[in-house]
């Protein structure tokens, strides 16, 4: 049925663009958006209904969300999935499968859109500085202020600088043999100029933390500034889902003509 529907609307759109006529045009681009995304939800439903029962466990076993949740509350700050991924292994028990990250902003919004802040927490992603739009790979945390919810120009290292002191700091409470809490770590120190050793020699909490918080201070000062600017804007032309889940491009149009 929707299918016929959408298949209609194009063909209708097409005859309206040739010739000529802009507000039948218009109006059927918006009625195709609309049915598309019925067509997105209905799809969707029939993969959240074709998924395997989970089988039964001898003990509960966290969401996908939850164990997302985890991993960003100990960065506090947006991360990829890679780094979701890595740092959970690190640090928490049971498996983050990749694949399911992919469809995992989309559901949170759909669940926000049934019932809005019907949950305690919402996986949203970080949202651009320049266009308060959704950062492309980057997951946060709704409960987070909005001033660490977007990121501008300087805030990718900043958060990486963040979340390698967050990493030494946990890494630092743990035994010697939490080596792939450790071998995480190296690969932070990596990055980090004077951080890293040969094959992870000589490399400690400390020192990762240490060299991590000097860079951070030479750059924090103008990204906590940008980003406060940005979060202002946000706080005046966002509302409801776009301050969680980011304006859409057809908002940003409507905002860039009006200023």
């Amino acid at each position: 049925m929707l299918e016929r529907r959408i298949d209609r609307l194009r063909g209708e759109l097409r005859r309206a663009a040739t010739t000529g006529d802009r507000m039948q045009a218009r109006a059927l681009r918006a009625e195709l958006r609309q049915a598309e995304h019925a067509w997105d939800d209905a799809l969707a439903d029939l993969e959240d209904q074709a998924r395997p029962a989970p089988q039964p466990v001898h003990k509960p076993m966290l969401s996908i969300r939850e164990q997302v949740h985890h991993a960003l509350t100990l960065l506090t700050v947006p991360a990829a999935p890679k780094l979701i991924i890595a740092v959970h292994d690190a640090f928490f028990p049971g498996e983050l499968v990749a694949a399911r990250l992919t469809s995992l902003r989309r559901d949170e919004e759909r669940s926000f859109r049934v019932q809005p802040f019907g949950r305690p927490y919402y996986l949203c992603p970080a949202l651009t500085a320049d266009l308060l739009s959704p950062a492309r790979g980057l997951l946060a945390l709704s409960t987070w202020p909005l001033r660490t919810r977007v990121v501008g120009p300087l805030s990718a290292r900043v958060d990486f600088l963040t979340g390698a002191i967050k990493v030494a700091q946990r890494v630092a409470q743990l035994p010697e043999d939490a080596h792939d809490a450790r071998r995480l770590l190296w690969r932070f120190a990596a990055s980090i100029p004077g951080a890293g050793g040969v094959g992870g020699a000589g490399i400690t909490p400390e020192t990762v933390a240490g060299l991590a918080q000097a860079e951070l201070d030479v750059h924090l000062e103008a990204d906590t500034a940008d980003r406060a600017a940005a979060a202002a804007r946000a706080e005046e032309r966002l509302d409801g889902s776009e301050a969680l889940f980011g304006a859409r491009l057809q908002r940003i149009r409507r905002t860039a003509g009006a200023t």
